[in-house]
């Protein structure tokens, strides 16, 4: 009896797996769907009516008589309409309303097929050309970046420490870790710096990081393409620690963006500030150094820092951010879409009182460093992101004065295609003098 168990056990086994190996992976989905807006760039007009034909097939099917629910209203307000409409034949026609001041608007579609449900969102712009930041900027916004740097560089020696890390090298590029001294107490910043194996001169490429404090890793794409580049922390934990190590660094900084909101001289992004400056002025002192070319390039968190060290460190020759955070970030009590943090779009308690924390904001928030930009840049971010919305993000492209290429992806959130990415590397290597 237990002889023939095992062999119905193995018969059963061979069949199950014999059966799955005829099924091959479905190079598409089940369930297909295409949003199109009626102006191909999701542009309109004030007062202009926007819709969004929205395509579904299943299996190569077109959709029939299902059932889609459509929410729509200003980006990352309450909605000021919502229905439910069919499929016919395949597509179903969705209003997106329209808008009378500049900014965006945000049509929420959902629908089941077989029991899964699929959602997704459609943002336009209502002339964005017209969208101007709220944050107000301080008088003294110059003098006070100018005294933090020049108290940073009395009292805080830089004291670069450079070790290397043979086990990280490539065939074409080595790693080092290097730390940076940038305020009191012992804050510092980490970063691997990667150099081409390849005796010569190097532009340099500064690559700061997005939020929260996850462990950054080696990049080799820019020395693959021929720059010297440091890709960096801001809150002083080495990425050589070990797991446990790591894991109690970032939770002494868990809400870190929170921190000190209660004056501009206390607030945690003043070192990190500080901190990218002076990445900046190490990649200039290196002897593989041209001489000539340093870049900042980072998206998010990353591209705040971006535009706002190319603003403070006039050793910066071109600049490349992606959808930067910190930016217009009081637009919630404005009644529109602010930037990430998003400290005034929830019930949550800040340290301080809102009229304080905008004053201290002021002093941080990327619009006012956009502004002081003189260098070439590369600008990029979408109309679908949720994170650093828009709206936001537009305000900051819009207060550049300086030479700028704005590329817009309408369909990409808060990630960019890989195609965008390239365009900004060979945009990069183009500023090359």
């Amino acid at each position: 009896m237990k002889k023939r168990n095992i062999l119905l056990g193995l018969c059963l086994s061979l069949l199950s797996m014999s059966t799955w190996a005829q099924i091959t992976p479905a190079p598409r989905p089940y369930v297909e769907y295409l949003p199109v807006t009626d102006h191909g760039d999701r542009i309109y007009a004030l007062g202009e009516q926007a819709s969004v034909r929205l395509y579904a097939n299943v299996s190569g099917r077109a959709l029939d008589g299902v059932k889609v629910s459509v929410t729509c209203g200003p980006e990352m307000q309450s909605p000021d309409y919502a229905d439910s409409l069919c499929f016919h034949n395949g597509v179903v026609e969705l209003p997106v309303g329209t808008a009378h001041k500049p900014g965006f608007r945000t049509c929420r579609f959902s629908f089941r097929v077989e029991g899964k449900e699929y959602k997704d969102m459609v943002k336009v712009a209502f002339a964005p050309e017209q969208i101007r930041p709220v944050i107000p900027c301080p008088e003294d916004f110059t003098d006070f970046w100018q005294q933090t740097l020049e108290s940073a560089d009395k009292n805080i020696p830089m004291e670069p420490v450079v070790t290397r890390l043979p086990h990280r090298d490539t065939d074409f590029a080595e790693v080092s870790l290097v730390k940076i001294n940038c305020g009191e107490n012992g804050r510092c910043i980490y970063g691997y710096l990667i150099k081409p194996k390849a005796e010569g001169k190097y532009p340099v490429i500064l690559y700061p990081p997005g939020a929260g404090s996850k462990r950054i890793v080696p990049e080799y794409d820019y020395a693959r393409e021929g720059f010297i580049s440091l890709k960096i922390e801001i809150h002083g934990l080495s990425p050589e620690l070990t797991e446990e190590e790591y894991k109690q660094g970032q939770k002494a900084v868990e809400n870190y963006m929170y921190r000190g909101l209660d004056a501009p001289e206390d607030y945690y992004y003043k070192d990190v500030y500080v901190g990218c400056t002076r990445a900046i002025d190490f990649l200039c002192s290196l002897p593989e150094f041209d001489g000539r070319n340093v870049g900042v390039s980072g998206g998010s968190q990353g591209g705040a820092l971006t535009i706002v060290t190319a603003a403070l460190n006039k050793k910066v020759t071109f600049l490349a951010p992606f959808y930067p955070a910190l930016s217009d970030m009081n637009g919630f009590l404005e009644g529109r879409a602010g930037g990430w943090p998003k400290f005034f779009s929830t019930d949550r308690q800040l340290p301080a009182t809102p009229d304080v924390a905008v004053r201290t904001l002021s002093y941080y928030d990327v619009v006012n460093f956009a502004r002081q930009l003189t260098v070439p840049g590369f600008y990029s971010y979408g109309y679908n992101d949720e994170t650093c919305s828009p709206t936001s993000v537009t305000a900051v492209v819009n207060s550049v004065k300086a030479p700028k290429e704005v590329v817009i992806t309408p369909v990409s959130g808060h990630w960019r295609f890989a195609e965008t990415n390239h365009a900004s590397i060979e945009w990069m290597k183009k500023q090359l003098k």
